[in-house]
């Protein structure tokens, strides 16, 4: 699925660039979840914020929805038949021990090579053999048969897939806070950073303000911090990634909006899930679609989201809701105020440009 909408000027790449002092990005996360700060740029008076003062931003005829994936441990390490080093990230689980994953390696191995991961079935660890690429034979990913039932592989043996820009290899501290509080369907190799910021005592806040909660699925995948190359956005391609709108959520969103209250997305990706599921109208399936300065929002009213790389997809996406001036008078503010930056940084809320 793809979507675009015209917009009032033609927006190129270099539009969605600003400057990243370093030091901004967040190697670890905040002391406590909800202890980060939140720049509240949903009104034009732009306030700087603690993120557990979301209860009093919100009312209580307005619908938080949650994105409940959860991190699998999909970078996994191991060797070709010829001793050659390699490194898998899984992607996707498929029925009967099948996996569709990203590959590092010097040399690609041709199908029916087999792969020895940490140390191989014979050692402690598991085989994966290679059966093809993925979605077809041009595709950049790679369609693996392993030994055993891949989560339960990825549980053992696997490492927490932090964001390239990310510099430490994973410890504890990531495996607990690189995933919400309410994860639930695992899936994903990446997080959705927003929910990040969620702990049991704000969720409780919430719940006693009467704001009203619900979940959708979509497994982020690494496609998400796939770079765009081509000066025209409209070239670009979005990677796939499967999602999933309950019936409970889509009734819960019909009574939200008959009430009047508002639909609170918590991330970019809970927005694309959303989207796609009123564009297309598909309640599950896969998506591509790509959100745009231009797009018609049809669901969504307010959005936190954290502070995206330069030049991304994500960075389009809420230029495309709050507005392409504001979002960019939000940065230079945060840059300004020193607000942590990407997935372990801070948050904003923002409102959807009339």
């Amino acid at each position: 699925m793809t979507s675009s909408a015209p917009s009032s000027r033609p927006f190129t790449l270099s539009d969605f660039d600003f400057e990243l002092p370093p030091e901004l990005i967040a190697q670890h996360p905040a002391a406590e979840r909800s202890g980060s700060r939140l720049l509240d740029g949903s009104s034009p008076a732009v306030v700087d914020r603690i993120f557990r003062e979301l209860p009093g931003l919100l009312r209580a005829d307005d619908l938080l929805v949650f994105n409940d994936t959860k991190v699998i441990k999909a970078r996994i390490f191991g060797e070709k038949a010829t001793g050659g080093k390699l490194e898998l990230l899984i992607e996707r689980v498929l029925p009967g021990h099948q996996v569709v994953a990203h590959m590092k390696v010097s040399k690609k191995p041709l199908p029916g090579g087999k792969m020895f991961m940490m140390g191989g079935a014979q050692n402690g660890g598991f085989d994966a053999t290679l059966l093809g690429r993925w979605p077809d034979e041009n595709g950049q990913l790679f369609h693996l048969q392993l030994s055993d039932e891949p989560h339960a592989l990825m549980e053992k043996h696997g490492h927490v897939p932090l964001p390239p820009y990310i510099t430490h290899t994973d410890t504890e501290e990531d495996a607990q806070r690189y995933q919400t509080v309410f994860a639930r369907t695992p899936g994903a190799v990446a997080a959705p950073t927003a929910a990040l910021h969620f702990d049991e005592a704000l969720l409780a806040a919430l719940d006693a303000q009467g704001v009203q909660r619900a979940s959708v699925t979509l497994h982020v995948g690494a496609g998400t911090f796939q770079p765009v190359k081509t000066e025209n956005i409209t070239e670009h391609t979005m990677h796939s990634e499967w999602y999933e709108v309950p019936e409970a959520t889509q009734q819960a969103i019909a009574e939200c909006k008959a009430r009047g209250g508002q639909v609170v997305a918590v991330g970019t990706t809970t927005v694309r899930t959303l989207e796609s599921w009123a564009q297309f109208g598909q309640a599950s399936g896969d998506t591509q679609i790509f959100i745009t300065p231009g797009f018609e929002f049809q669901v969504v009213d307010r959005l936190i989201t954290n502070f995206h790389l330069p030049k991304s997809t994500l960075m389009m996406l809420v230029s495309a809701f709050a507005g392409y001036e504001h979002i960019m008078g939000l940065y230079r503010h945060a840059i300004a105020q020193k607000y942590r930056f990407f997935s372990y940084g801070d948050a904003m809320l923002l409102s959807r440009a009339s």
